[in-house]
């Protein structure tokens, strides 16, 4: 095979991978039915690369509301690379214990919620104590993460558990250790990562099997859609009525901050 044909047959593999789980895809989605129809919301956090699945959840095109995206720029803001804002201080603060407790300090938390934790190798600090924090408010944590390469990978804590020790569901990227998918000849380190692939298809599959859960129950989501596919005006008022929807689930959330 040539370098795009491994990569292309490596993503069918990925897509089988995700095939298998199709239960506990459906397993997730009414999980976070049950809290969306409940008028809460799902909470969904990534650092480093892991934003990528977060924004593919919500908000953009074929997403509704119903999550809340926790995005700290200070673990994801990596184009800079090097410098200030820079990739060496976001590695490193995904490891400092702590500071998961200062990002869910924000939010007025309940155990009617649930939460999407990703992390490919579910080894750093930072997401696995936000995953621990949420079981202690008794709030179901479903997890994304790539099963063989978690599985190899020494964990950050101290005491050595991983995000899986901390997840009522988990949910396997399918990628292959290390991530990188492809080696090219004369170059022995392997480039071209899968757990993207993987990850996106079961964020999208949860997200549709969630949307026919919402209709069936009587509570269609308002999807933001394209002006092509529903026309100028009816895509306009999506926007607008999701993002308000987003607005008023999302005030929940903050209105009784510190009162416990």
């Amino acid at each position: 095979m040539n370098i795009t044909e491994t990569y292309l047959q490596k993503s069918i593999e990925i897509l089988e991978i995700v095939k298998s789980q199709q239960t506990k895809i459906r397993q997730a989605a009414q999980m976070f039915a049950g809290t969306i129809l409940a008028g809460r919301m799902v909470h969904v956090f990534g650092s480093g690369h892991s934003r990528i699945l977060v924004e593919e959840m919500w908000p953009r095109y074929g997403s509704f509301p119903g999550f809340n995206p926790i995005v700290e720029l200070s673990l994801t803001f990596h184009n800079l690379v090097v410098g200030a804002n820079g990739q060496r201080q976001a590695m490193f603060l995904e490891n400092v214990s702590g500071l998961a407790d200062r990002i869910l300090r924000n939010f007025d938390l309940s155990d009617i919620d649930t939460a999407l934790i990703i992390s490919s190798g579910g080894c750093n600090v930072v997401p696995i104590e936000i995953a621990e924090l949420f079981q202690q408010k008794k709030i179901k944590v479903v997890s994304i993460i790539t099963k063989e390469h978690s599985e190899k990978s020494t964990s950050k804590r101290s005491d050595g558990k991983k995000l899986g020790d901390f997840s009522d569901l988990i949910l396997d990227t399918g990628a292959p250790v290390g991530d990188a998918m492809v080696y090219v000849p004369g170059l022995d380190t392997p480039v071209a990562p899968g757990s993207t692939v993987g990850g996106t298809l079961l964020i999208n599959c949860i997200k549709a099997e969630l949307a026919g859960l919402l209709t069936a129950a009587g509570q269609p989501p308002k999807v933001l859609s394209s002006a092509v596919v529903v026309g100028v005006e009816r895509a306009t008022s999506l926007f607008e009525s999701a993002y308000d929807e987003h607005a008023h689930l999302l005030a929940k959330l903050y209105e009784n901050v510190g009162n416990s």
